[in-house]
């Protein structure tokens, strides 16, 4: 007799309860291993010690690669296997509890019950759920003993990521929005996009048991190289043909965009984008993770733990090397357990989702132990010499003659990179600083013996390098020293003014060539623009320091500038009889400011009215300014406003109204954007309530 189909009952609502997962909006059971769950069925005529349960996932699922189970019904939880434990029965249905290993494979299963009794009947199926990692099990190789942490890392939806520079930062919120409508099959469609899925989806299927190996994977699915991942990077300053990488406030548009149109990569992301998917989709599938931005982040091309600048006699930086110190580069930390390695090396991984060097034949990056880029072990398992380096490469600036070729150091320094590394603190919207978890103290011994014995694990300090500097070149000594001072305000639309700041170091006069220059760039520091140029010759008196005052009006740097409203001023100075001196900043304009206010109380399941301010602050009109709103359980989607244009110092006055779904602290983001300023960025927490 052919089994009849079974009816299921999941306890969804007691299930995800007891296993964190409520805030994901699915008709599906979602739960996380190496814990139990009831399910409740009927339609077996059979007695329940006859029971069979089949769990299997993937596209051949076999017991060997630990893809499929095949469990009956016991009185005690197996904590090495599936189990079920029977929890009641009645006239036609039967509750059961069961349970998965703390390092059973994650994904989507599949549940049938056979009865064992009734000879050759197929199983009957009872439906699919979903199973995730478990930072809550203290089995689980992700399991994060704080439970705060656990909120803040796994199931809080909103970010704030820092970005500006070392002088200067600044931060902007974002929706990661991980429990979002279908964020969840999306993040399980990236893994079987995968170019290792491709390959061989059992084995693949396989390994999904292994955080270790869910990082990496993802690591290169979030960009689109080589595999027609989630996002295509540009760094150019031109985004025509898509969204500007600055203008995402969250991750779900960018996931729901790739799945609508068919899997196309989308355009465009940086750093940042790139960093707030994959802590999207780590989230999601239950890996504690967070975005870390370092400044004044090294991008070592060529593996000698040392980055070379350029520069020409007239002082512009050239692109011509592959090496380059970014403003800040954004990336992850996700927490699990280093088997491969050992205890000490377990904790915070590093993940790296922007293409910026190959690993193992494609754009990925890590997981490389924080702790052991700390102690310099960059011969451990994986990235750890780029990751080394993007935090304590040496900076070389040279001065490079085009006609000739030839190079001639100007100077260098060991304690310009990786400075402020920070994250958001658990629990509150504050920067926490994490410098001291990636090095020791800068220009301590410690730090430089763990520097030398990188290079030494990396073959560097016994190979004869013919581009790096001599001995005497690094010596020389400069004749006078110089900076830029700031002299005013920071802020687009207002006139730029500095300060040139030269010293003679010597007690005999000095005549020096100075030959300025300032170009737009983006925040990887990559020249976009010329905005301005100058030279002067000075005559110093010993020992003395001159001022010299630069103003650079807002008319000539406004067409210029990219959305970074990032300008990089260089001055080179040719000292007469002595070595050159470069002096220069990295300048990081500030926006004008946004204002939103929630008018009333914010109620669920009630209208309450919202409005944003904002104040025009140059001399001319400002066009095509476009509002964009977006925040978990405040609105469905993304609001788009379009604001009327405005006068010269006109304020203008957006009003809309929300429904909130959910009580609690809720962030709402909004995104202003105009012909004059690009990208605009505020978030407001809002305290719904019953």
């Amino acid at each position: 007799v052919a089994a009849t189909q079974p009816s299921t009952n999941w306890h969804l609502k007691e299930n995800a309860r007891d296993h964190h997962t409520s805030k994901f909006s699915s008709r599906e059971l979602i739960v996380r291993r190496g814990q139990a769950f009831i399910v409740t069925f009927n339609g077996t005529e059979q007695p329940e010690q006859n029971l069979t349960f089949i769990a299997e996932t993937g596209p051949k699922p076999s017991r060997l690669a630990k893809t499929q189970a095949t469990f009956g019904i016991s009185s005690t939880v197996s904590k090495e296997s599936w189990s079920a434990v029977l929890q009641s029965t009645s006239s036609n249905s039967v509750s059961i509890s069961i349970s998965s290993p703390p390092n059973a494979v994650i994904g989507r299963y599949k549940l049938s019950v056979q009865s064992t009794s009734s000879g050759s009947s197929s199983p009957a199926n009872l439906g699919t759920f979903v199973l995730l990692f478990n930072p809550w099990s203290s089995g689980d190789d992700v399991f994060m003993p704080n439970k705060a942490e656990c909120e803040e890392y796994v199931l809080e939806e909103f970010g704030i990521i820092f970005a500006g520079n070392k002088n200067h930062i600044n931060s902007f919120g974002w929706n990661f929005g991980q429990f979002q409508g279908d964020i969840l099959s999306i993040c399980l469609s990236m893994l079987d996009r995968s170019l290792n899925y491709r390959q061989d989806p059992a084995t693949d299927v396989s390994h999904r048991n292994d955080p270790k190996y869910v990082g990496r994977v993802l690591s290169a699915m979030v960009n689109a190289n080589d595999d027609r991942g989630v996002l295509l990077g540009n760094w150019s300053g031109n985004y025509e043909g898509g969204k500007s990488p600055s203008s995402w406030t969250g991750s779900g548009e960018i996931l729901q965009n790739w799945k609508k149109s068919g899997f196309k990569p989308v355009r465009y992301g940086q750093c940042w984008v790139f960093a707030a998917v994959l802590t999207t989709a780590l989230r999601c599938l239950g890996i504690p993770t967070r975005t870390i931005t370092n400044f004044s982040s090294a991008h070592d091309a060529d593996g000698n733990l040392r980055v070379d600048e350029f520069y020409d006699a007239s002082g512009n930086h050239l692109d011509r090397a592959a090496d380059s110190i970014w403003n800040f580069h954004v990336w992850n930390e996700s927490w699990f357990s280093r088997s491969d390695l050992g205890p000490s090396y377990s904790g915070w991984q590093v993940l790296d989702a922007t293409p910026q060097e190959e690993s193992g034949g494609i754009y990925q990056c890590g997981p490389a132990s924080r702790n052991a880029i700390k102690e310099g072990d960059v011969d451990l398992d994986y990235d750890c010499p780029f990751v080394f380096a993007e935090v304590n490469a040496d900076c070389m600036y040279w001065n490079y003659d085009p006609a000739t070729g030839k190079k001639t150091l100007i100077f260098s320094k060991s304690t310009v990179i990786g400075q402020f590394i920070s994250t958001k603190a658990v629990g509150r919207d504050d920067r926490v600083d994490v410098t001291n978890d990636y090095k020791y103290e800068e220009g301590s011994t410690k730090e430089r013996d763990i520097f030398k014995k990188a290079r030494k694990k990396l073959g560097l300090e016994d190979k004869f390098d013919p581009t790096a500097p001599t001995p005497q070149e690094i010596d020389q000594k400069p004749d006078i020293s110089g900076k830029f001072k700031v002299a005013g305000p920071l802020e687009v639309g207002k006139d730029l003014n500095l300060i040139l700041v030269l010293e003679n170091l010597q007690s005999d006069a000095k005549t020096v060539h100075v030959n300025m220059t300032a170009w737009s760039t983006v925040y990887t520091r990559r020249p976009v623009h010329e905005i301005w140029k100058d030279s002067k010759s000075v005559t110093l008196s010993p020992k003395e320091e001159k001022q010299f005052p630069i103003k650079i009006p807002y008319t000539e740097y406004q067409q210029q500038l990219t959305t970074d409203n990032t300008i990089q001023v260089t001055a080179l100075c040719h000292v007469e009889g002595g070595i050159q001196v470069l002096v220069q900043r990295d300048i990081t304009l500030d926006n004008p400011a946004i204002d939103i206010q929630v008018l009333g109380e914010a109620k669920v399941n009630k209208e309450v009215d919202v409005e944003v301010v904002f104040t025009n602050p140059i001399d001319t009109e400002v066009m095509d300014c476009v509002l964009q709103v977006e925040g978990n359980d405040l609105l469905r989607g993304i609001l788009e406003i379009d604001v009327p244009p405005l006068k010269a110092s006109e304020k203008s006055s957006t009003k809309f109204k929300l429904i909130p779904f959910e009580t609690g602290p809720k962030h709402l983001l909004v995104n202003f954007s105009c012909d004059k300023f690009a990208d605009i960025k505020t978030f407001k927490m809002v305290n719904v309530i019953d």
